[in-house]
């Protein structure tokens, strides 16, 4: 199993583990290599939830230039259910995880079709 493999297993287990749901395995790997090399990354692989100017980042960055959607206060209500469903005491939120979530919640999986 190449590194990219297992972080991908480690995805999925959180998905089930901890935010209880049964990941779409093609989609997240598809996800997870959208993310490209900051996966590998120790600081840039997890979201800062506390951090405004991060969850700027995703909502600016991925939410709207990568998926296409209209700046909308629905954004900051989804990353903050995602953030939730992840728990909010957890310390690693992994990005492609948010993302993934993101995704399904928005129904965006064609941008990866």
């Amino acid at each position: 199993m190449n590194k990219r493999d297992a972080l991908i297993a480690r995805y999925a287990e959180d998905l089930r583990t901890k935010c209880k749901m049964e990941p779409d395995l093609d989609l997240l790997r598809k996800v997870t290599i959208g993310c490209g090399p900051t996966i590998y990354n120790a600081d840039s692989a997890v979201v800062a939830a506390s951090d405004p100017e991060e969850v700027e980042r995703v909502r600016t960055n991925f939410l709207m230039k990568k998926l296409g959607l209209p700046d909308d206060p629905r954004l900051d209500e989804a990353i903050d259910a995602a953030i939730e469903t992840y728990g909010r005491s957890e310390r690693n939120k992994y990005r492609a995880v948010l993302y993934y979530m993101l995704v399904k919640h928005f129904g965006k999986e064609a941008v990866y079709g």
